[in-house]
């Protein structure tokens, strides 16, 4: 037979005093668990107005603009680095025009702080503006025009129409599949880099000009060269003459491609 034991209550409460006194006196433990730095997110869908147009700035970072055949606009705008409270996040659709930002305060430019944006807007959205201190632009299926200047950095374009106007200061430019449109252009400068260009299909009406510093000129057009003496130039008239193809380049080579 089992034997049990009876705590007197008077001991036992004893003993649970005892025991609370004791809990109470001992020092904490604090357990550090340090976690990952995860970016900041700033995620948006928001209604869109027909020929409302588009500004983008972001410091340093990666933008990709894609339009597709939706009416509304998803923006998926992330920071990432050291300082990222430098780094405000700002989609502002108060006035007439959408802007979405990602800007260094003070015009800093540290590498450390990073800003990645995502962009999906209809097809025909006017990109009015996207400015890029620093890192990589890619613009995909955009039919109502594309203004974008990237100071250091590769800048990738597929599918464009309408007024395309696209520089980099240092950095390569390759637009893929380019539509000439009624009224639209293409204008594409580099100060360091190379600039390949390949039209959707050979145009039956075009001026094409093409300035290279220093570098060369390669073309499935034919063009008329004057290259004997200095900066290499060649152009081109076909059918009216329009749309315009305005290629500059300081130092580097353009090429002129035909899908095809």
């Amino acid at each position: 037979m089992a034997t049990v034991w009876r705590v007197p209550s008077g001991a036992l409460s004893l003993v649970l005093a005892i025991v609370a006194t004791a809990l109470w006196h001992a020092p904490a433990v604090t357990t550090s668990l340090e976690q990952p730095a995860t970016p900041d997110r700033l995620t948006r869908t928001l209604s869109y107005s027909p020929n409302r147009p588009l500004v983008v700035e972001v410091t340093i970072g990666e933008i990709e603009v894609e339009g597709w055949d939706r009416s509304d606009v998803s923006i998926d705008l992330r920071r990432a680095g050291s300082g990222t409270s430098a780094l405000p996040l700002v989609v502002d659709e108060s006035g007439p025009v959408l802007r979405v930002s990602a800007v260094q305060a003070d015009g800093a430019t540290d590498p450390a702080m990073r800003a990645t944006l995502t962009a999906r807007v209809p097809a025909s959205a006017r990109v009015e503006s996207i400015h890029l201190v620093e890192g990589r632009l890619r613009l995909v299926n955009l039919a109502g025009g594309v203004t974008a200047t990237v100071d250091r950095g590769p800048i990738e374009g597929s599918a464009l129409a309408g007024a395309i106007r696209l520089e980099s200061g240092i950095g390569s430019i390759v637009l893929r599949h380019a539509r000439l449109t009624e009224g639209g252009l293409i204008r594409l400068r580099v100060f360091n880099g190379d600039v390949t260009l390949e039209l959707a299909g050979r145009p039956s009406s075009a001026r094409i000009l093409a300035l290279a510093l220093n570098g060369a000129i390669e073309s499935d057009i034919p063009l008329t060269h004057k290259d004997r003496v200095g900066p290499r130039f060649a152009e081109t008239t076909i059918g009216a003459g329009e749309p315009v193809i305005s290629i500059d380049v300081v130092t580097g080579h353009i090429r002129i491609r035909t899908a095809g």
